[in-house]
């Protein structure tokens, strides 16, 4: 598996994974916030999209929001963050999404951040038990809702 910047070429795939990956925790095609998990582009401009591949063939992405990001939500100025972590469903349980959050660690550490954090609805329960193993731990303080309906969970790593 390689894990590599995102290309243009890449958007749509990237685009089209991350709503598959998604799917379960929307209100259908018509919830506004598709959209949002369908624009590869803004998060390639906005920010650091990374993916995985094999064999010439995406298998899931992250967004890395470095310092200055429009797209961090929880983070301090001293604090990595990652969004919209996806995986394709046919390649879940490869190692594929941990290895994205990994790379996502490993790059805050080298832009001498002291922690990681995140923001994950409630229902992600896979997603918090790689974040878990990973060695994340529950930041109820820093819980907060971007809209009303939506309430997301916050996790964090200090590094060491």
């Amino acid at each position: 598996m390689l894990l590599r910047r995102a290309t243009p070429a890449d958007l749509p795939t990237i685009g089209e994974i991350t709503v598959t990956a998604y799917a379960d925790f929307t209100l259908g095609p018509e919830d506004p916030y598709v959209a949002r998990l369908r624009d590869a582009a803004a998060r390639h401009a906005e920010a650091e999209l990374w993916v995985a591949e094999d064999d010439r063939t995406l298998l899931g992405s992250v967004t890395w929001c470095p310092a200055g990001s429009v797209w961090r939500e929880i983070s301090e100025p001293d604090e990595g963050e990652f969004r919209m972590l996806s995986v394709a469903p046919e390649a879940r349980g490869r190692g594929v999404g941990e290895a994205l959050a990994r790379h996502c660690v490993d790059l805050s550490r080298a832009a001498g951040d002291r922690a990681m954090v995140l923001s994950s609805l409630a229902e992600m329960a896979n997603a918090h038990r790689l974040y878990a193993r990973l060695g994340f731990t529950r930041l109820p303080e820093r819980d907060w809702s971007p809209m009303p309906g939506v309430e997301l969970i916050a996790f964090g790593l200090r590094f060491t």
